[in-house]
This record gives C-alpha cells, sequence and structure tokens, in this order.
C-alpha cells in the first residue's frame, strides 16, 4: 500500500512536468498564458476604467478597429490587426476599451507574450473545443523579434499558412513600436548593392523580414502627438476628476511633456495623475489646518 503523501508529491510532480489540458470558461473575460512550456492559461482580474471616449486623437484608429471588432462577435470576415507605431499613443489601451465595450457581446481576450508564442497552437485548440458563444482575440503586446528568433514562425503560420488557419472564433491584434516586426539592418542592402552577399537569392532575405507583418490584414500606424491634442487629453482626465485646467495647468504640462521626452497620451495621462493627486492632497491639507 503506498502512502497518500507519496501519492500526493507524485501527482504534483507529474502535474508540474507535463502539459495539462485547457479548458475555457466562457464567463472569464480575459485569460493570460503562464508558466512556460507545461503552461495553462491563468484568469486575469479586469477593471473596465478605459473607454473609446478617453482616447483622444487617434479617431481613425480607433474607428477601424471598432469596425473590424465589430465584424469578429457578429460572426462576419475580419483580419487580424497590427499596431505600430510611437509609444504610449494608445495601442494597448484601445484593447482595454475594446473589452470594455464588447465584453457583453462575448468578446473575449487572451494575452500571450512573444516568447510564448510556440505554444499557440494548444491555445488555439483549446478555443476551437470551446463549448461556447465567445469569440477570442489573443493580444501580444509589445511584439518584436530578433533575427535569431523562430517563435515568430509559429505566428507566421497561425496568422495565414497552416492548412487550418483559418478559424472563425479567433483573431490576433498586436501592438509593436517596429512595423515589420523583425530587424531590418542596412547593412542587408548594402550587401545586395554591392555583391557581397553569399546569397543566390538575396532579396529573399529582406522578404523574410517583412513576411510576418504582411499576414496582418489591417495595420494602424500610430504617429507623435501634436500639442494642442496632448493638452485636450490633460484637460479630459483633469475634468473627470473636477480638477480645473488654466494657464498654470498647461505650463506644468508641457514641462512635464518636456521631461519625459516627448508628448502622448500615456504622458499626459500620468501627468494628470500626479496634478490631481497634488490638488486633492492640499485641499485635504488645508481642511485639516
Amino acid at each position: 500500500m503506498i502512502p497518500q503523501h507519496l501519492i500526493d508529491l507524485a501527482t504534483t510532480y507529474l502535474t508540474e512536468r507535463t502539459a495539462q489540458p485547457i479548458t475555457l470558461n466562457a464567463d472569464v473575460l480575459v485569460y493570460r498564458w503562464v508558466g512556460g512550456k507545461n503552461g495553462t492559461l491563468a484568469p486575469v482580474d479586469v477593471s473596465h476604467s478605459v473607454s473609446f471616449d478617453d482616447l483622444l486623437g487617434i479617431d481613425t484608429q480607433k474607428e477601424r478597429l471598432i469596425t473590424n471588432t465589430r465584424q469578429f462577435i457578429a460572426r462576419l470576415p475580419a483580419n487580424h490587426v497590427l499596431m505600430t507605431g510611437t509609444r504610449g499613443a494608445g495601442k494597448s489601451s484601445l484593447i482595454r476599451a475594446l473589452l470594455a465595450t464588447f465584453a457583453n457581446d462575448g468578446l473575449r481576450i487572451i494575452e500571450m507574450a512573444r516568447d510564448d508564442l510556440q505554444y499557440l497552437s494548444r491555445v488555439r485548440h483549446a478555443i476551437k473545443q470551446a463549448n461556447n458563444n465567445c469569440r477570442y482575440i489573443i493580444y501580444c503586446d509589445d511584439l518584436a523579434f530578433n533575427a535569431q528568433d523562430e517563435n515568430y514562425r509559429t505566428l507566421k503560420s497561425i496568422l495565414d499558412g497552416a492548412t487550418d488557419s483559418e478559424q472563425a472564433n479567433l483573431l490576433i491584434y498586436a501592438t509593436s513600436n517596429r512595423r515589420h516586426l523583425l530587424p531590418q539592418l542596412m547593412k542587408d542592402n548594402v550587401n545586395i548593392y554591392n555583391g557581397q552577399t553569399d546569397e543566390v537569392n538575396p532579396y529573399e532575405t529582406i522578404d523574410e523580414s517583412v513576411s510576418l507583418s504582411d499576414r496582418f490584414g489591417i495595420w494602424l500606424s500610430f504617429h507623435p502627438m501634436s500639442q494642442s491634442v496632448y493638452l485636450d487629453i490633460v484637460a479630459h482626465h483633469l475634468g473627470k476628476h473636477g480638477v480645473v485646467y488654466d494657464d498654470t495647468v498647461q505650463t506644468k504640462a508641457l514641462q512635464w511633456a518636456g521631461t519625459r521626452g516627448g508628448r502622448s497620451g500615456r504622458v499626459a495621462y500620468q501627468f494628470s495623475q500626479d496634478w490631481v493627486g497634488q490638488t486633492q492632497l492640499n485641499a485635504k491639507h488645508q481642511l485639516t489646518q
């Protein structure tokens, strides 16, 4: 008779070292892949604090993403989406706003880091086997690869190339600061022009570097923010807290942006958090005096 504590230890050992079946609960709005090779999808607590009304200066990108997502949850043809451009412009916030808007329509998010994309086939299988009416977006934030990273080949196959790549209840939305996701080196072009490459078909090197981004049906580009839009965002966030926006605030907001090396929605939000906090703290201090 094997002691129960040894059975429990063996069970724990095998569980930690073998891939477990993945079951998706329709009530869970967001999952995240955790645990690496033998990992699984873990539920993530989310708040609906971001709405589309909070995202200013990116109306074109916002409307395009909303339309594509509406098609998706309506079970109509839709595209994978790649959002690229300047940091802090609202790319990740758009994903959170999508969930807040369409969660009641069955939209669900699964977050996967770049290094976990090699396990994407297991997630796809779980979605295919899920007995619910949900529509799943695989969300890859800050996606980029180096020349030695092979994970991008898995993503290429899923996007377009594998025999079962078409899956009606799954889309991939990715954000990146790099347009083509893979590095493009000047030396590759120089070698081609000067005939210094050993490759028989050197242009295929360049084709490979852009082939991944080409498989996203929609590209949304985010550009540096103008000063007026930046200040509009500051005023918007201050207004939500009932804090007055005046010339003093404008000067402080511009100084804040200068110390951060540029203007963006993220920088505007961070300034507003700091200013609102200071204002409310000073008000409490005055009440206690």
